[in-house]
């Protein structure tokens, strides 16, 4: 039996909570079961060194979890210095959206997109782009007087979720003590329109069939059709 009852392929209570900080252009909390993050977007007028006077953008990512996110205090980064596992997830954030960006749209501007997360139980990057997302396109929305529609800048939406093999059982969108016993555990980004963008899954301790693979990714995608209809639903 699943944490709370779920259904082998039912994801978690989802919400996002558009506008929760006043400052960011663009910002939305979003709630995965218990996992909490805060995910904003600014728009800097001005690009990275190696995209001066090309006359297009830039989109970049940063993902942190809060000391207070895990049951044990998570020191803050410092100096500059981000952790691997923090590096390797902004990273994740950054492709998956720039993938559903045309920046040539942009002018010479610099989306800065931020995940802060503020509870983990398992899922905060696919919750992290999830809402990093909504974020973007609300920001947009409120400088199109300056930039232009949104809908020519966003070329498609895009969505995360994870999937994975828990004693034996293919389940969808897992939480922290579902994640931490997985024999296989896989993330899943993709756009709207059913492309993937990345795919990220290993074997703990354990190996998998391609027919589990195959069921793995229908899982996923089921999922991902739900939270793309959320979002298309909050953004208009």
């Amino acid at each position: 039996m699943r944490p709370g009852n779920r259904n082998l392929n039912q994801l978690r209570p989802l919400s996002f909570e558009p506008g929760f900080t006043r400052q960011a252009p663009g910002s939305v909390l979003v709630r995965s079961g218990m996992t909490i993050v805060l995910c904003t977007c600014c728009i800097d007028t001005k690009v990275p060194e190696f995209l001066e006077g090309k006359g297009q953008g830039w989109l970049t990512a940063e993902y942190g979890m809060l000391p207070g996110s895990t049951n044990s205090r998570k020191a803050r980064d410092k100096a500059g210095k981000v952790d691997g596992r923090s590096v390797e997830i902004q990273r994740l954030i950054g492709r998956s959206l720039r993938a559903v960006v045309d920046l040539s749209q942009l002018g010479e501007r610099t989306l800065w997109i931020d995940c802060d997360v503020l509870e983990a139980d398992g899922g905060t990057r696919t919750a992290a782009i999830n809402g990093a997302f909504v974020a973007l396109v609300l920001a947009l929305k409120k400088k199109e007087a300056e930039i232009g529609s949104w809908q020519r800048i966003v070329t498609d939406s895009v969505a995360a979720v994870s999937v994975g093999l828990v004693e034996g059982e293919a389940r969808l969108d897992l939480e922290y003590v579902e994640d931490r016993d997985a024999e296989v555990d896989m993330n899943l980004v993709m756009t709207g329109t059913g492309k993937f963008i990345e795919v990220q899954g290993a074997g703990e301790e354990a190996t998998f069939s391609r027919t589990q693979l195959n069921e793995l990714i229908e899982l996923g995608e089921l999922g991902i059709r739900q939270i793309t209809e959320m979002q298309k639903n909050l953004i208009g």
